[in-house]
C-alpha cells in the first residue's frame, strides 16, 4: 500500500470540497446574508516540556493567522518534538534513543453566509515514521445562531520504517469522520455534543515492542484493521461575578474491545482585568485489548504487550495563568500564558519485569507561550 502525498490528498481535499458544496448552496439560500465571524489574526510562540516514565520530549512551536478580505483565513504551524526515550518498552527490549519529530501544517477558513468551511494539510517527520494528513471541516449556524452543526473529513497516510532493518517498510490509511452540534442554552450556557469515527488499516503496532509469551519475547502481533468510535458531551457555563466552568465525559470503544470513560471539570475566574486563571481536573479509565497479555499462558495469531492497550487509569490535575500585557482595543492584545499538567498512571495488568510489580509514573506537562491578536 503506497502512501498518498500531501498534494494528491489536498486535491482529494478540493474534490471532496466540491461535492460538499452543492448541496450547501441549496441549504444557504434559506438562510440570511449575515456572514460567521472568521477566527481572529493571532500569532502564538509556544515552549512545551512532557516529561514522565523515562521519557522527554521539548520543543518549541509557532502558529500564525491572517484574514484576507473579510472572507478568508490561512493559516500556518510548526511543531518540534526532542524527544529522549528511556521508557519501560525501550529499556527493557533495547536501548535508548533520541531523535526529532518535525510537523508542518498550513489551513484555509472560507467562510460563507452561516457556515465556515476549512481545508487543512498537515505533514510529520520523524526518522522511522512519516504522516500526511489532509481534512475538511465544514460548520453552519442554525437558528439566528442558536445551534451550530459541524462535520468534517480527514484522511492520513503514514509510512513506517524501522532503525537497523532498511528492508521494513509498512503503512498505515486512516479515515477519520466528525459530527458536532453546539447548542447555546441560555446566555450564560452552552452545551454540545461530538461523535467521531476512525477507521486504521496496515501496521498498527510497533516493529520495536516485544510481546511475551511462556515468560519469552516474541514479536508483537496486532490486527492490521481497527474501527473505534468517540462521543463527547460538554457543558460551559458562566458563573457570574467573572467565574465560569465546564464539564464533559467521553465514551471510547473499538474493535479491538478497547473501552475508556474520560471525565474532566474545571474552573475559570479572572483577577482585576490583566489575570485569568483555570483549573481542571480529569479522571481516564481503560478496559485492555482482547489480545491484550502480560505474559500470554499460550500462542494466538495476535498478542501485545503495549501498556496502552493494558487496563490503567490516569488523574491529571491542570493550572493555567494568562497575563494580558499589553491590550489596545480594536487594534492589538499581546498575552503570556503559562500552563502546567500533573497526571499520574497507574497499569493494572502491565508488569514492571524488573521488579515484578504493576507500573505506574508520573508525568509532568509544561507549556509556557505568547498570543497576540492583531
Amino acid at each position: 500500500m503506497a502512501a498518498t502525498s500531501p498534494i494528491e490528498l489536498w486535491r482529494h481535499s478540493r474534490r471532496a470540497l466540491g461535492a460538499l458544496l452543492a448541496p450547501l448552496a441549496g441549504l444557504l439560500a434559506g438562510h440570511s446574508a449575515r456572514a460567521v465571524d472568521l477566527p481572529e489574526d493571532r500569532a502564538e510562540a509556544l515552549v512545551h516540556v512532557y516529561q514522565g516514565g523515562g521519557v522527554t520530549a521539548s520543543g518549541p512551536a509557532l502558529l500564525v493567522r491572517k484574514n484576507i478580505a473579510d472572507r478568508v483565513s490561512l493559516t500556518g504551524s510548526y511543531y518540534l518534538d526532542a524527544v529522549s526515550n528511556a521508557s519501560i518498552d525501550v529499556v527493557t527490549t533495547a536501548s535508548p534513543f533520541r531523535e526529532r519529530r518535525h510537523e508542518f501544517g498550513a489551513g484555509l477558513d472560507y467562510a460563507v453566509r452561516d457556515s465556515l468551511i476549512t481545508l487543512g494539510v498537515s505533514k510529520s517527520d520523524e526518522p522511522d515514521y512519516k504522516s500526511d494528513t489532509a481534512s475538511i471541516d465544514v460548520s453552519q449556524e442554525t437558528f439566528g445562531g442558536m445551534t451550530t452543526v459541524a462535520l468534517g473529513f480527514s484522511r492520513g497516510a503514514d509510512k513506517v520504517l524501522k532503525h537497523g532493518d532498511p528492508s521494513f517498510n509498512d503503512t498505515v490509511k486512516r479515515w477519520q469522520y466528525r459530527l458536532g452540534v453546539t447548542q447555546i442554552l441560555t446566555p450564560s450556557w452552552l452545551a454540545s455534543a461530538n461523535f467521531e469515527a476512525i477507521s486504521e488499516d496496515g501496521f498498527l503496532g510497533s516493529p520495536y515492542r516485544a510481546a511475551r509469551v511462556f515468560g519469552a519475547a516474541v514479536p508483537e502481533r496486532n490486527p492490521r484493521t481497527r474501527s473505534s468510535r468517540a462521543l463527547k458531551l460538554r457543558v460551559k457555563g458562566d458563573l457570574g461575578a467573572r467565574n465560569a466552568m465546564h464539564a464533559e465525559y467521553r465514551y471510547f470503544w473499538d474493535t479491538w474491545a478497547v473501552k475508556a470513560h474520560t471525565a474532566e471539570a474545571g474552573y475559570s475566574r479572572y483577577f482585576g482585568d490583566l489575570w485569568l486563571a483555570d483549573a481542571f481536573v480529569r479522571y481516564y479509565s481503560q478496559k485492555h485489548a482482547l489480545f491484550y497479555s502480560d505474559n500470554a499462558p499460550a500462542e494466538t495469531l495476535y498478542v501485545s504487550r503495549n501498556r496502552q492497550l493494558s487496563t490503567f487509569d490516569s488523574l491529571g490535575l491542570g493550572a493555567k495563568l494568562s497575563y494580558t500585557w499589553k491590550r489596545v482595543p480594536g487594534q492589538y492584545e499581546l498575552k503570556a500564558n503559562g500552563a502546567y499538567e500533573l497526571v499520574r498512571f497507574n497499569f493494572k495488568d502491565f508488569t514492571d519485569i524488573r521488579t515484578g510489580s504493576p507500573y505506574s509514573f508520573q508525568a509532568n506537562v509544561l507549556q509556557l507561550y505568547v498570543s497576540a491578536t492583531f
